[in-house]
């Protein structure tokens, strides 16, 4: 395989750098933190449900502390992506689409879920677009690479994502942090919390976040910004020690955002010239138009748009959790959460300042309650990880698109359909257990053997209809289906030191079969994969310093898969076969002098073995340089064995630095990191109309800190150079002409953090 000799470059230029991030401290640390450098194997990973150091836990794992949460640091979720290696991660119109190794949310129906396990103290979060919310006071995030499937079974065939809050400590303290910058940037951060009772009995912590901003573009229609953000958080936090053998932590949560945020940016035609598209009929014209009548290079950080982007959402939950210590051998923990989620959504579909059936009205409730009790059990040479699990979801949703001015597409009235609409409308019940159990025994003082298997079982009924007055089809949805699986798991470690691990482990993930919100498909079958992975760690320096590294191999079946069909209809089907290979490198550490570093490299290669689908452009034989094979079982298909996945890019670099210096009895913090990340595609066609090259992306800080970090002042810019980076890309239905629309990562930002600590 070649690289671009400028990509060679960027990468060249990441290593340099350190390239951005593993096991998760210095990169991109928050101005206001101290940013000591947390020693690497001290880190306790959580997600595990075993509480291990990072250092022993045999799997890919990154933990990113406290020291880089905040402002110029991990503020969403989409900054994960700097500092954790084989992570791709973008929105689709304010849904979250995270990929691990390659695989991720290739569902964009109504109901659709992702293939990686998002948690909250180790509670699910189910809906996508509820995990762009929750990064604030947090104590850590835990990202698990490859299927956990005895942990988490029904939807972890990529990984886990856990988000650790922080609790409250005996001592009353707390932080205040003030932000300002570009774009009219405000946040404003605080917790307090401590003891009520004088002693461990009784802890509390409040916590809560409030930001604003201007938007990153315009809406050059109307004038009213999009991609701007207006949201609240709340969070409190109870831990009552009710004996000496029980320990009750509940933690109560409240978000709420109304802005224009998640906008949906038009990039350009794909199969059909942008002077031609179907708006045009009645007088439409995008926004490569409206430059291109002005003379002026295109900023596609705007739209020109009849439809503003308005994002409305709000939820709010309850997560209990009962820690039970049965003596020195055993303990159990249950969790017990509720969770609540609404969101309204509005884009426009034809991507012009006319409507032509372009109001799309995107409405989801998600109400769920979840409960699951584990068992750790330990003693002498044998380790024993029991668990059940239960969910049941009640999730509504809506697509409606009124379909306005339509009659032109049918050489008719313009306003024939005007009082029809294009409408998918239910209700699906989730109902999921899971029983899991997971031994370890240690068979001499360097080698260690695991073995466990999951029982996974998810039931769904769907009620509904869908309708599109146009074509005449007006159908009910009503399905119900249920799938099991059983997915085991082999593990061996080998420490032949105190300081070396090496690991090697077979595992079988599985994510349920899907039954979309009033979707004309089919239940959707589940899809399964088959894990090989093996790697090592190795502590340096006198345990500063943790080099790590993990190769790997997945055969999966019947991934899940949506795209727009040829009669304008998302549509969801399994796309037979894939694999994926590849391996990671990570070093993280303490170098000395107040310098901390951290680097990592990744190498994926992820294809589809045998996978056939309806091409979006076969009724433009024209079109240049476009060429597939036949499907070898259907003609009217096109052959995409051999294609790389979407968000899977091949090569990825990052890195970045810590550097505190004293100052008196204050010091100075300089940080910076950057990631290099090779070409991915948006769709299986690897079409250059659904693609992001290359780039690379560099973050940089500065903060003092007074004596004992009572307060500090720091200031930090973000994507310095101000890079154009696709989030994510799809081509759009037939109706429009295959227009190619999605989201964009924020331009350059910086601005200034004032912190108090108490």
């Amino acid at each position: 395989m070649t690289i671009r000799l400028h990509s060679i470059c960027y990468a060249s230029l990441a290593m340099l750098m350190l390239p951005a991030a593993a096991n998760a401290q210095a990169t991109g640390a928050a101005p206001q933190a101290a940013a000591e450098g947390v020693d690497a194997t001290d880190i306790i990973v959580t997600a595990t449900r075993q509480n291990t150091t990072l250092s022993r836990v045999a799997a890919a794992v990154t933990a990113v502390t406290a020291a880089d949460l905040g402002p110029g640091g991990v503020s969403n979720i989409g900054d994960l992506q700097v500092v954790v290696p084989n992570v791709s991660i973008g929105d689709q119109f304010g849904v979250n689409r995270t990929f691990i190794r390659g695989v991720g949310l290739n569902n964009f129906d109504v109901g659709g879920e992702g293939a990686v396990a998002f948690l909250q103290n180790g509670a699910i979060l189910p809906r996508p677009a509820q995990q762009l919310s929750g990064f604030f006071d947090l104590e850590q995030i835990e990202v698990l690479r490859g299927p956990q499937s005895i942990l988490y079974g029904r939807g972890a065939t990529a990984g886990a994502i856990n988000l650790v809050t922080a609790k409250p400590k005996e001592e009353l303290g707390g932080f205040v942090r003030a932000t300002y910058g570009n774009y009219d940037a405000k946040i404003l951060e605080g917790a307090i919390g401590g003891s009520v009772t004088g002693d461990d009995k009784l802890l509390v912590r409040v916590a809560g976040k409030y930001e604003k901003r201007d938007g990153y573009g315009k809406n050059l229609f109307t004038g009213a910004d999009v991609d701007d953000r207006d949201a609240y958080a709340l969070r409190g936090t109870i831990i009552g020690q009710l004996s000496d053998s029980v320990k009750a932590t509940l933690v109560l949560d409240h978000f709420h955002e109304d802005d224009n945020n998640y906008a949906f940016h038009y990039f350009g035609p794909s199969v059909v010239p942008d002077n031609a598209l179907p708006h045009t009929l009645i007088g439409g014209q995008t926004i490569l138009g409206y430059y291109n009548a002005l003379g002026k290079k295109p900023n596609l950080r705007n739209i020109y748009s009849d439809q503003e982007a308005i994002n409305r959402r709000k939820g709010y939950g309850a997560t209990g959790t009962l820690d039970f210590n049965l003596g020195d051998d055993a303990t159990v923990k249950t969790i017990t959460a509720y969770r609540s989620f609404d969101r309204f959504q509005r884009d426009d579909l034809d991507s012009s300042q006319v409507n032509l059936a372009g109001q799309n009205n995107y409405v989801e409730k998600s109400r769920s309650i979840s409960q699951e009790i584990t068992l750790n059990y330990e003693r002498d040479d044998f380790s024993l990880l029991a668990g059940a699990m239960y969910l049941h979801e009640k999730l509504s949703g809506q697509v409606l698109v009124p379909t306005t001015n339509l009659g032109v597409l049918f050489g008719l009235p313009a306003n024939t359909f005007d009082s029809g609409a294009y409408e998918q409308n239910g209700v699906v019940k989730i109902d999921a257990v899971g029983v899991y159990l997971q031994a370890a025994y240690e068979i001499s003082p360097t080698v260690k053997i695991t073995a466990g298997a999951r029982y996974n079982y998810e039931h769904r009924k769907g009620d509904g209809y869908f309708r599109f007055d146009a074509i005449g089809l007006n159908i009910p949805t009503d399905e119900s289906k249920g799938w099991s699986s059983i997915t085991p798991k082999a593990l061996i470690e080998f420490r032949p030191t105190n300081t070396t691990m090496l690991y090697a482990s077979v595992t079988k993930g599985f994510k349920s079969g899907v039954i979309n919100v009033g979707s004309a498909d089919p239940a959707i079958n589940p899809e399964t994969v088959w894990s090989y992975e093996a790697g090592f760690k190795q502590r340096l320096a006198d345990n500063r310093i943790l080099f790590s590294g993990a190769v790997f191999y997945y055969d999966y079946k019947d991934l899940q898969v949506s795209f727009v069909n040829a009669n304008s209809i998302v549509q969801t089907i399994n796309a037979a076969t894939a694999r994926n290979f590849g391996g990671e490198l990570e070093l993280e550490g303490k170098v000395g002098g107040g310098l901390t570093i951290n680097a990592n490299a990744s190498y994926l290669n992820a294809k589809f073995k045998k996978f056939c689908n309806a091409y979006y452009g076969a009724a433009f034989p024209a079109r240049p340089g476009i060429s597939y094979p036949v499907c070898p079982s259907d003609p009217g298909l096109v052959d995409l064995s051999g294609k790389r996945l979407p968000n899977a890019p091949r090569f990825s670099f990052g890195g970045g630095f810590n550097w505190d210096v004293p100052i008196g009895e204050g010091k100075i913090s300089i940080n910076g990191d950057a990631k290099w990340q090779g070409k991915v595609y948006f769709s299986e066609f690897n079409n250059r109309d659904a693609e992001q090259k290359s780039y690379l992306m560099a973050n940089a800080g500065i903060t003092y800190h007074a004596a004992d970090d009572r307060w500090s002042l720091g200031a930090w810019v973000k994507n310095i150079g101000d890079k154009f980076v696709i989030a994510n890309n799809i081509i759009a239905a037939a109706t429009y002409a295959y227009p190619r629309v999605g989201s964009v990562m924020p331009p350059r930002t910086y601005g200034a953090t004032l912190g108090f600590n108490f």
